[in-house]
């Protein structure tokens, strides 16, 4: 039977010590919410001496859905001069009320004879005397060895003594902690191995950083070799570099070494679980990042896309499917007419591999994105030129003209900006304008209002996103001009892209494209 692996999550503490990663105690209550359902077995929640976001999350949590047996609330060891009884980080984890507890307390000798400026055996006595207190109090005490491996290396004889002291204490787990993140992957596994000749059988666990990009290959290692406790962050987030990222360490636990983390079916929820996270901090998700990454299932070279057709483990290394991501096929100048088959199949065209006008439509894709177009990130876009290509698009709208006008009256007013359009739509001209902020603005203002008389949908459509990117530098303001756009209504988002030496009708083609796909999918979708 696989062995279970106890998850501790601190995105909602260490995570949120990264460069701009902020959570509302709203947020962090429902990403809390989120990773108990998710199967995550710890939360720790923040530092409720530390400030007072934390400890009004303390308070809320108690109010949710959430079983508090998840909930842990993280301080530090007592201070020097001070009893546990009148110490203020200490009585402030009580005062939380969350059943467990995670403290930290200083395993290298260079942090405690210059950071706290005391005696290594008093430090030994503080870590004893906090972990104690703690125990008598609460159900459960987790102790962080904070810099253990760089204490070790230094030390090796007076870091084991701060885990015997903890030990002693009858701290319910002892997690070694990476904290700068500097530790190589084999000095992980040799350190590991002294420590549990020295302790025995006593719970440890793992906390690593990422600075030398080997958090989650030394978190997983030390799984390998005994440790049943890891903590990390979900998306990797931390401060620096960040910490050993639980959205790539659930998964290579549990799909490539068999021990448990969560249920299959659970697993199936990581990218969901990743992106809410990101949403929530209004974050960008990284579509590279392993398992949950848009692109982590991507395909773009011909080669690779004629193969993963016939068998999809040629290049993948799990089913998409188990950490619920899906395997995507993009377009590009290195496609063949593997890709564009799989596509036109997304897209629900059956397109026969012997078609000629597929070697027409490679060569046309082929040619605009030599000039500038790309496509990966527009799919809608792709899926518009496939249609009209083939012959089976409804023309919603032509346009007739359209001007765009960016005056500046004077050196203390903003610009101006107003944008006409004549578009024909059936054998009607609508002929109409717009102002707006700035010319981009202004014609897409001016565009809705032709169109939305005639399709009343478009009123619950709005861009999200808008990207300009110079794409021949060395011509100055004369460049070519990629525009990439995203959009969204109340079910779909899509991206769509423009490219002209006029940024305006760079994005009025991406406009064009976005208002209708939207169209086109309400109509036939």
């Amino acid at each position: 039977m696989s062995r279970k692996i106890i998850l501790y999550d601190t995105t909602l503490r260490d995570g949120t010590q990264a460069e701009d990663v902020n959570f509302t105690v709203k947020d962090k209550v429902r990403i809390a919410e989120v990773l108990v359902d998710f199967g995550i077995d710890y939360i720790e929640g923040g530092w409720p001496g530390s400030n007072p976001r934390d400890i009004e999350f303390f308070e809320e949590i108690k109010k949710s859905k959430v079983n508090q047996k998840h909930i842990a609330a993280f301080g530090s060891t007592r201070r020097a001069k001070r009893k546990c009884s009148n110490d203020e980080n200490i009585q402030a984890l009580l005062k939380s009320e969350a059943p467990n507890v995670t403290i930290f307390g200083k395993t290298w000798d260079l942090h405690v004879t210059e950071a706290l400026k005391i005696s290594l055996e008093n430090n030994l006595e503080i870590i004893n005397d906090s972990i104690s207190y703690l125990k008598s109090k609460v159900d459960t005490v987790f102790y962080d060895a904070e810099h253990f491996f760089d204490g070790y290396k230094a030390n090796p004889e007076y870091a084991i003594k701060t885990l015997m002291a903890a030990k002693e204490a009858k701290a319910d787990c002892l997690v070694l902690c990476d904290t700068n993140g500097g530790t190589m992957p084999d000095e992980i596994v040799d350190i590991i191995n002294v420590v549990k000749k020295e302790l025995g059988d006593y719970p440890l666990g793992i906390h690593c950083h990422n600075d030398s990009e080997c958090a989650v290959a030394n978190s997983v290692l030390a799984v390998k070799n005994g440790i049943v406790h890891v903590q990390g962050t979900i998306n990797g987030y931390g401060e620096r570099c960040g910490n050993a990222n639980l959205c790539s360490v659930i998964p290579n636990l549990q799909l490539k070494y068999g021990f448990e983390c969560v249920s299959p079916e659970k697993l199936k929820r990581l990218w969901s679980v990743s992106r809410l996270i990101n949403e929530l901090g209004n974050l960008k998700h990284n579509i590279h990042q392993p398992y949950v990454g848009r692109s982590a299932f991507a395909h773009k070279g011909g080669v690779h896309v004629s193969a993963i057709l016939k068998n999809a483990r040629t290049y993948e290394h799990i089913e998409p499917e188990l950490v619920g991501n899906r395997q995507r096929v993009l377009v590009s100048d290195l496609s063949g007419k593997s890709n564009l088959i799989y596509k036109a199949k997304d897209f629900g065209l059956d397109i026969d591999s012997n078609d000629p006008q597929l070697n027409v439509l490679l060569e046309k894709l082929k040619d605009l994105e030599n000039k500038g177009f790309q496509f990966e990130g527009a799919e809608a876009s792709f899926e518009l030129l496939v249609r009209r290509h083939m012959g089976n698009l409804t023309k919603f709208f032509d346009l007739l003209s359209f001007r765009v006008i960016d005056e500046k009256r004077s050196a203390l007013e903003p610009p101006f900006a107003e944008a006409t359009v004549m578009l024909r739509v059936g054998g009607e001209i609508e002929h109409t304008a717009a102002i707006g902020n700035g010319p981009v603005n202004a014609l897409d203002q001016a565009l809705r209002k032709a169109l939305e008389k005639f399709y009343p949908n478009l009123k619950n459509m709005n861009l999200v996103d808008f990207k300009v990117r110079i794409l021949t530098g060395k011509d100055g303001t004369k460049a070519v001009t990629r525009v990439l756009i995203e959009s969204k209504d109340d079910t779909d988002v899509w991206g769509t892209v423009g490219v002209a030496h006029n940024i305006i009708d760079a994005s009025y083609q991406a406009l064009v494209d976005s208002i209708e796909y939207k169209l086109f999918k309400d109509a036939y979708k």
